[in-house]
């Protein structure tokens, strides 16, 4: 099985359902994701969202559109001050339980898994990224948290 690495583009952050949400898309399509799809998957994160507890209200997701019908939405939202909590949806993608294969058609996934080779990148630099700017400082800095993503480019390098 070959493995090539896929493009990574970091839209501006954005605000939904109160919380503060970094944002990461993966595709091998140089064009990007197409509009429909993205509006198809934001259109679907509030349900995704886990209620305040007080934590700063911060969330990264990576929408990954794959090389077939599918699409994917990942949520990582920042709960009880250092735990990341985890909901997704597809669209597209019958085995996941997608009723057709509309990527712009997403569904909650409630399978355990947390991303696959290309969404996971984002995650060790999310966590980096909170502990420099709400853990470690005396004074948590969200704002600074929200300007940290990954650079664009790929999904990661491989050794």
């Amino acid at each position: 099985m070959a493995f090539e690495e896929k493009l990574l583009t970091v839209p501006p952050p954005v605000e939904v359902a109160g919380r503060h949400v970094k944002r990461y898309h993966v595709t091998a399509d140089p064009a990007g994701i197409a509009p429909e799809v993205q509006e198809a998957a934001y259109a679907v994160l509030p349900t995704l969202l886990p209620d305040a507890d007080g934590t700063p209200p911060a969330t990264f997701v990576v929408l990954h559109r794959g090389g077939d019908d599918g699409a994917y939405l990942n949520a990582y939202s920042w709960v009880w001050d250092n735990v990341l909590h985890f909901r997704g949806a597809a669209a597209g993608q019958p085995v996941l339980g997608c009723p057709d294969r509309d990527p712009t058609h997403f569904v909650p996934v409630d399978r355990p898994w947390i991303g696959c080779v290309w969404e996971l990148p984002p995650i060790r630099h999310e966590r980096d990224a909170w502990v420099r700017h709400l853990l470690a400082p005396s004074a948590p800095d969200l704002a600074a948290y929200l300007a940290d993503s990954m650079p664009e480019g790929t999904t990661g390098d491989i050794a």
